[in-house]
């Protein structure tokens, strides 16, 4: 049973489940602001480079802070923290008022279940989940507060809301090649590199 619950927990951060999830949020920001979708795009493509970048200079080239056992930042955890985080917000986000900061909380309950879920199945150290828990939530931070710096009710919260039901269900249970590309890549260009 607890492997059971493990497993679906790390389903629901992967990113073949979740990179769907943001851009169906995009699509739904691009509906109230094209700058909005943008934005979104931007901070998730730092956060997913950054995560990249980690994972490519353990995996290639050795690196990391032996310390506080950091080889990488959790992929898994960043991406639902900041998905999660965001889709939760523009979603209560539709009720108005401060409504999205409890779908924000929901999001990052969420993604801290995924993070624990990484660490129980030995794929990351807490260091790791931590870190991809921070970055996932400063990302949409950064993101919600633009978002409603004024007083907005987000549009079409029910349509978008049967959007991410509906990607969801095609989405879950498969996985994303990234970890393997990293695998099989970083060597390759670190040595290019010189690192």
């Amino acid at each position: 049973m607890e492997s059971k619950v493990l497993w679906t927990l790390s389903n629901l951060g992967d990113a073949a489940f979740l990179l769907p999830l943001a851009l169906v949020c995009a699509l739904w920001l691009r509906t109230v602001d094209a700058r909005l979708a943008l934005r979104w795009a931007i901070l998730l493509a730092i956060g997913m480079g950054l995560v990249g970048l980690s994972k490519i200079l353990y995996a290639g080239c050795g690196l990391e802070i032996a310390a506080i056992q950091l080889r990488m930042i959790s992929g898994h955890t960043m991406l639902a923290a900041s998905i999660y985080t965001v889709a939760g917000g523009l979603l209560l986000g539709g009720f108005g008022g401060g409504w999205y900061r409890w779908g924000a909380a929901g999001g990052l309950a969420l993604a801290a279940a995924i993070g624990a879920s990484r660490i129980m199945q030995d794929a990351h150290t807490p260091a790791e989940v931590v870190a991809g828990w921070v970055l996932g939530a400063v990302i949409a931070t950064l993101f919600l507060v633009r978002v409603f710096d004024q007083p907005r009710k987000m549009p079409r919260a029910l349509v978008a809301g049967c959007g991410l039901l509906a990607v969801s269900s095609i989405a879950y249970g498969h996985h994303a090649p990234f970890q393997r590309m990293i695998e099989h890549y970083s060597g390759w260009l670190c040595q290019g590199l010189g690192i």
